[in-house]
């Protein structure tokens, strides 16, 4: 187990004690059609484009699992961070006519 998902819990005396991790940290995935994603478009550092996809309530499981397919679809590179989805590049029109071919609620939004 990693230190990273014991929450503060370093040592403990008890020898009947047994670490459970809470589960309530991470949320259930939402069905596709109940899922409200906005699509925005970043610049990063450089003057490098980045579409970004924001809004996915699930696990991280599930984000990265969507991030791969998403990857495949635009044929490009991208990461899931923070709770959003990042491909490099603008692909919104690609990825929002994916998304609501799979059923997910999707729009652009911001820049």
């Amino acid at each position: 187990m990693s230190k990273k998902n014991r929450s503060g819990i370093v040592y403990s005396t008890d020898p009947e004690f047994d670490y459970q991790s809470d589960s309530a940290d991470e949320p259930d995935t939402l069905a596709p059609a109940q899922q409200d994603l906005r699509l925005w478009l970043e610049r990063k550092g450089g003057g490098k484009v980045a579409t970004v996809l924001k809004g996915f309530v699930g696990t991280t499981t599930d984000l990265e699992a969507l991030t791969k397919q998403l990857k495949g679809v635009c044929g490009t590179g991208g990461a899931a961070k923070d709770g959003e989805i990042l491909i490099q590049g603008d692909h919104r029109d690609k990825v929002l006519t994916w998304l609501q071919n799979k059923g997910y609620k999707a729009k652009k939004a911001g820049g």
